[in-house]
């Protein structure tokens, strides 16, 4: 009864963490860039004792572990802001920005803009690298031009170009923040399509997490219902038991 009890307990933990991943994507619904998250399960079979001298033999007892969380990298829609310092990947890829330690990271959230100095940061205030480094603007560069491949010109002419990376496996990424991943090995970017003036929509779909929602927290309270049917069971053996006397 207590391995029921127990392998009951193991699926509600689990189920707990991923209401919270269901949550943490609903609540980024509306953020630029922002790539869902997906919890992947996995059996995890308890060893026992060696029974091979009794009848029935012991059976292995099969929990619920959680094995990793996922990102799904897939693009998100995109739409049209008219600032210019908005910046969309209509392409596989990331922006590259630098990191307070000075190492880089890397995210498709493109809400960029100038800080009171005139550097493009993020609007986490992270400088946004092109690929010589930070790119500062001054009131000579006058209007700001960044074509599909990143180019970018003003009036004083080619002042650079953005860092777009990619992977040669986005798996291997690591999450830093609601939209910022960390990773080794970057590669450049075989072909880049930028928009300016436009950001990429997350890739969470509201229906189908709301769907989610709705089959885990059926799952949980079923299981629920088990220990407590367990509990209870156990209760009433107990009490059955205490009434015999020896």
């Amino acid at each position: 009864m207590e391995n029921a009890q127990l392998v009951a307990l193991s699926r509600q933990s689990i189920l707990r963490n991923h209401l919270d991943v269901i949550a943490n994507n609903m609540a980024n619904i509306n953020t630029s860039g922002y790539k869902s998250q997906n919890l992947h399960f996995a059996e995890y079979v308890m060893p026992v004792a060696d029974g091979t001298a009794f009848e029935p033999q012991d059976r292995d007892i099969s929990y619920v572990d959680m094995f990793t969380t996922r990102t799904d990298f897939t693009h998100g829609s995109l739409k049209m802001t008219g600032n210019d310092f908005d910046l969309a990947l209509n392409s596989d890829g990331f922006f590259a920005v630098q990191l307070p330690d000075g190492t880089e990271a890397y995210t498709r959230a493109g809400s960029f803009h100038l800080d009171n100095t005139g550097q493009l940061v993020t609007a986490e205030g992270l400088p946004v690298l092109t690929e010589t480094g930070p790119i500062t603007f001054s009131v000579e560069d006058g209007n700001v031009q960044i074509a599909g491949d990143g180019t970018i010109a003003t009036n004083l002419g080619i002042r650079g170009r953005m860092k777009v990376v990619d992977f040669e496996d986005v798996r291997t990424l690591e999450k830093i923040g609601d939209t910022m991943f960390r990773g080794e090995d970057p590669l450049p970017a075989a072909q880049v399509s930028l928009v300016q003036g436009g950001l990429e929509n997350s890739n969470v779909y509201g229906i189908t997490e709301v769907t989610h929602l709705i089959e885990v927290t059926r799952a949980y309270d079923a299981t629920s219902k088990i220990v407590k049917d367990l509990d209870e069971l156990r209760q009433q053996a107990i009490s059955t038991l205490g009434r015999f006397q020896a």
